[in-house]
């Protein structure tokens, strides 16, 4: 069997029609190349399987980039923590850079980490597209997607929870106290793990057999405005909850503000039940019922997948870490219901 010639520059340089030097600069994130030119030696890069080689062989740099759509939350500072302990392992550093955007990485921010030469990169709750995987894959920048916004293409490495079971369990917990008229409010309604939660919630109504109710589900931004919002709005109802299950904590704490503002008491008013286990659900008053996902260990995870990828060159997987609920004081039997 014919041996495969090794990938180089120069076999790239010569199927693209360009000089070596044009190579180099493409994978090493130089600005001064034609869009054209560059797309075109980014696909074939991708297509060969290029491997940039560094002046210390196959030796880390010691840099780990962690990129978030957004940073406005203690959800995001838990998942900082888990990068930060697995770089530590390695004495590695993290650069953390938000890009304001659900998009995912613009070709201005890949090559901004190909010049500074990362050993790999953290995206989270980035919609990733074929495109981009080309231009990550191409300048041979190992990533691994946490809490993917969308269904990654094949091929990329990505780390989430089982947040279908996760809603699934929160609804069958306040199914269980005696609620049969529950809330609720989800995250954005084309962000995967959102709707995995809802697809949960419906799947424990269904299962109870209990018709579900649209004008009970809402869908918001898993912050703690839209949990306020949309609290009052399934509160304001002719026929309101007596329970809401919030596909957050910050949207639960919301949902505690709106309650307050209404003079109802948490829990013996309404039941509320959050998701994600942040600090604040165990200090917060009632303390928070709460499906927990395991962010930090998420994170971390990611993270040692980012370096064996850059270093071992194992295949990119896709694993899903348990939930499980943390039944708190802020759930509890409703008041119309007898007691047991």
């Amino acid at each position: 069997m014919p041996t495969k010639p090794r990938v180089t520059i120069a076999l790239i340089a010569e199927e693209a029609g360009v000089s070596a030097p044009t190579v180099s600069k493409v994978i090493n994130g130089r600005p001064e190349v034609a869009s054209e030119t560059r797309q075109r030696i980014e696909q074939l890069l991708h297509k060969h399987g290029y491997r940039r080689r560094t002046g210390q062989g196959d030796s880390p740099v010691g840099l780990v980039d962690l990129v978030f759509t957004e940073i406005e939350s203690p959800w995001a500072m838990e998942l900082v923590r888990g990068v930060e302990t697995a770089a530590r392992e390695v004495d590695a550093g993290v650069v953390v850079s938000v890009l304001h955007s659900h998009a995912g990485p613009g070709r201005d921010w890949v090559e901004r980490i190909a010049a500074r030469r990362t050993d790999g990169a953290i995206l989270v709750g980035s919609r990733i597209s074929a495109d981009q995987h080309g231009q990550l894959a191409a300048r041979s920048i190992p990533f691994v997607v946490v809490d993917p916004e969308g269904e990654p293409p094949p091929g990329v490495a990505s780390v989430g929870a089982t947040n279908w079971n996760g809603g699934l369990a929160a609804t069958r917990h306040l199914l269980e106290l005696g609620h049969r008229r529950i809330g609720m409010i989800g995250g954005p309604a084309d962000m995967l793990c959102s709707r995995a939660r809802v697809d949960g919630y419906r799947a424990a109504l269904e299962t109870a057999g209990i018709t579900v109710d649209a004008t009970l589900i809402r869908y918001g931004d898993f912050l703690v405005g839209s949990g306020r919002d949309y609290g009052h709005a399934l509160l304001s109802l002719e026929e309101p909850p007596t329970a809401i299950f919030a596909g957050s904590d910050m949207q639960a704490f919301g949902v505690f503000e709106a309650a307050r503002q209404r003079g109802l008491r948490v829990p013996d008013d309404l039941s509320v039940v959050g998701f994600d286990d942040l600090p604040l659900a165990r200090s917060a008053w009632p303390p928070l019922t709460t499906v927990r996902q395991p962010l930090q260990e998420m994170a971390a995870l990611a993270t040692r997948m980012v370096l064996g990828l850059d270093r071992g060159g194992h295949e990119p997987r896709r694993v899903e870490l348990a939930t499980d609920l943390l039944v708190r004081e802020s759930t509890a039997r409703p008041s119309d219901s007898p007691a047991v």
